[in-house]
């Protein structure tokens, strides 16, 4: 049986557009600053085509009589039949021809997209590019999606546990399918917002599905916040009881435990499922050669070709009839674990890390005093080269506060949710979220501001600007500032731009300008979406370009010192130039340097900068040991390729999928191999012997 298209709609029909220039067809998301060009060759005027002649939905779609298709790299091409089959995966060095018939060929783009093509073809690609190519020019069909994915309503509740709870049910609405492929995170749609108010009110038609599963938890507001992830993935109600239990409609029953048991019990559940959703999917659309599968299948009794056409309570009880520590090995590093406080003032976060499919925890942390907070920079002063901070000349004192620092998990990342102000983890706020769902569409140039308010600094500022805009496919529109008063500052946080990196001296109550501070808070509005604030104690600025309309951003608690801070921020440069998100980017960063721990990120740690190739930024980590070299991978997985996405690291013979979170399964290869894999990936960052370098830039066999 060929698997049917997933329901649901397209994300935004404003949110994708194509440009015409000579032969070249870009294809832009205006929302997610996205853009993947296309080379047509002896191509005419392009006409609209019917978005229903697509197999999969699409936002908008064009018709052109072209005879070759030229990608500007190597990604993923599935080619189907016109009854949805998959007849073929085509990627790096391959070559494959195609017989007259209809195709419907999906190209995993930075947004999704699809051409249809009526007659023979023949795709061929090498170690960079791939060509689509037709014995003769034709008339093809081109067709977008947008994968920013939009809330479709608003739940109001009240504080009440159990009204929160009824409103945690009508999450799984936002599910696209309730089969395994809902593991793909284009699959699963963002959960409606929710919004604080004198009764619950949910909009029609916002129910679960109809997957015969619900989960009974204790009326409290913690346990409604440690499941609201697993019911959305599950499709389940939540209804309240003594006890915390999973049913399902033919009789089976599982305890989710209490006290400390039940966080880590639906932990497990979380992942256990999902994980074997991913390894059941490839019996499905994507009938894919999986890693995962490949490591998992021995161990586990399950017949994985039956398990995809049951039910989703049969599957959901057959994956739970096996051990988790027969999977746990396998599961991949999971991307978020959020430390949510307990306070009714968290609801409003819910929806946004559901979407994440973050693990929930209610905190289990220690508060430290600010005097505390100031220590490791001290200490990192004293063992640095001395070159002083980045405090103003009169600064004010340390600002008071509960900090709060979060028990380590083992996830990639971390955050938390509470009035207080986090150490070693992320501070997410519904505020930066909803700004973020505000944003609105552009399709011109990446921009970037970089201000540079202390001549002393300027080491910082040159080096970044041989960074930002660097990459040769994006176009970029970078802007300096040196010097800036309160007025000219103002004029550049008001002013729309996608990023700013501010170098320069920072106090909690405003920017020090050439005339003066200039305290965010007093401004009226902030048109910076992205922001690092490279100066001592950004902490307070940053929340309040946050408050203001800003999406994310990077600051810090404590005083820094400067030569600390220039190698942190170049380093943050680089990362987010390459794609990685605020918060991934941070989590490699802080290693270079001590005073690492000294930044955060505020808001919405899952905000990108710029698109990165291959849809999914990679760490490398590079080892010797006596007959080869070992290369590790860590994934990082980001808003629009969320966990369950998939990567195909070209190593070796054959081409296996992997999962696409955490740490990539380890290769094995000689030096010149090594080499090789390395310059298909320029300007990425690789660690060696626990420096931080750069593909591109260094030789590898200067440090072995």
């Amino acid at each position: 049986m060929i698997p049917s298209a997933p329901r649901g709609q397209s994300a935004d029909s404003a949110a994708i557009r194509f440009e015409r220039g000579g032969g070249t067809l870009d294809v832009v998301d205006t929302v997610e600053r996205r853009r993947y060009s296309l080379s047509l060759m002896a191509a005419t005027a392009s006409s609209p085509a019917r978005a229903s002649s697509f197999r999969f939905p699409v936002d908008e779609a064009i018709a052109v009589e072209t005879g070759t298709i030229s990608l500007p790299s190597v990604i993923a091409v599935y080619v189907r039949d016109d009854d949805g089959r998959m007849l073929a995966e085509v990627g790096q060095f391959a070559e494959e021809s195609f017989s007259d018939g209809s195709y419907s060929l999906e190209l995993c783009a930075p947004m999704k997209l699809y051409v249809r093509i009526d007659g023979p073809f023949e795709i061929e690609a090498d170690a960079s590019r791939m060509t689509i190519a037709l014995p003769e020019p034709a008339r093809v069909a081109i067709g977008a999606r947008s994968k920013h994915d939009r809330p479709a309503a608003t739940i109001t509740t009240t504080d009440d546990p159990e009204d929160v709870m009824a409103a945690i049910s009508a999450f799984g609405s936002a599910l696209k399918t309730t089969s395994p492929e809902r593991s793909y995170p284009t699959l699963r749609g963002h959960p409606p917002t929710l919004e604080r108010g004198s009764e619950l009110s949910i909009p029609e038609g916002l129910s679960a599905p109809e997957t015969g599963i619900s989960i009974e938890v204790p009326p409290t507001l913690g346990h409604a916040y440690v499941v609201a992830p697993l019911a959305y993935y599950l499709g389940a109600g939540v209804e309240p009881g003594d006890d915390a239990w999973i049913h399902t409609e033919s009789g089976f029953s599982h305890p989710l435990g209490s006290g400390d048991a039940f966080e880590r019990e639906v932990e497990r559940v979380l992942k256990q499922t999902f994980f074997l959703d991913c390894v059941t999917r490839t019996e499905g659309l994507y009938p894919i050669d999986l890693h995962e599968r490949r490591a998992i299948e021995e161990h586990v009794d399950l017949d994985f070709a039956a398990l995809y056409d049951r039910s989703p309570a049969d599957r959901l009880e057959a994956y739970l009839s096996v051990p988790y520590s027969d999977v746990e090995p396998h599961v991949p590093e999971w991307k978020l674990t959020s430390h949510v406080s307990t306070s009714p003032s968290s609801i409003e976060m819910l929806p946004f890390l559901v979407d994440d499919l973050a693990v929930i925890h209610t905190p289990d942390s220690g508060f430290v005093s600010s005097t505390g907070v100031e220590t490791t920079a001290v200490e990192g002063f004293l063992r640095g080269p001395g070159d002083g901070t980045r405090e103003a000349a009169t600064a004010t004192a340390t600002p008071t506060g509960s900090y709060v620092e979060p028990t380590t998990t083992d996830s990639l990342e971390q955050s938390w949710v509470g009035s207080e102000t986090p150490m070693g983890a992320s501070k997410a706020t519904p505020q930066a979220y909803h700004n973020r769902l505000a944003r609105e569409g552009s399709s011109g140039d990446v921009s970037i501001t970089v201000v540079c308010n202390d001549p002393e600094m300027i080491e910082e500022r040159d080096l970044v600007d041989d960074v930002y805009g660097s990459r040769e496919e994006l176009p970029f529109e970078v802007t300096p500032h040196h010097d800036l008063t309160r007025e000219e500052l103002r004029a550049v946080l008001e002013t729309d731009v996608d990023f700013l990196h501010y170098i320069g001296h920072i106090e909690p109550d405003g920017f020090e300008c050439a005339d003066g501070r200039l305290d965010a808070r007093e401004l009226d509005s902030i048109g910076v979406d992205a922001f690092l604030l490279n100066g001592c104690r950004s902490y307070d600025q940053g929340m309040a370009l946050i408050d203001g309309g800003a999406i994310g951003g990077i600051v810090t608690l404590a005083d820094v010192v400067n030569a600390g801070a220039v190698e942190i921020g170049s380093t943050l440069a680089r990362l987010l130039n390459n794609g990685f998100p605020l918060r991934a980017a941070l989590e490699v960063a802080k290693g270079e340097n001590v005073i690492g721990e000294q930044y955060i990120v505020v808001g919405d740690g899952g905000m990108s900068v710029t698109q990165v190739d291959g849809g999914t930024p990679l760490l490398f980590d590079v080892r010797k040991t006596d007959n080869a070299f070992c290369l590790d991978m860590t994934a990082y997985t980001t808003s629009l390729e969320g966990i369950g996405s998939l990567i195909r690291p070209c190593i070796g013979e054959g081409v296996v999928h992997h999962l696409n979170s955490g740490t990539i399964h380890e290769f094995e290869m000689s030096l010149k191999e090594l080499e090789e894999f390395l310059q298909q990936t320029t300007g990425a960052p690789i660690r060696v012997k626990d420096k931080l370098v750069w593909s591109g830039e260094v030789d590898l066999s200067a440090y072995f």
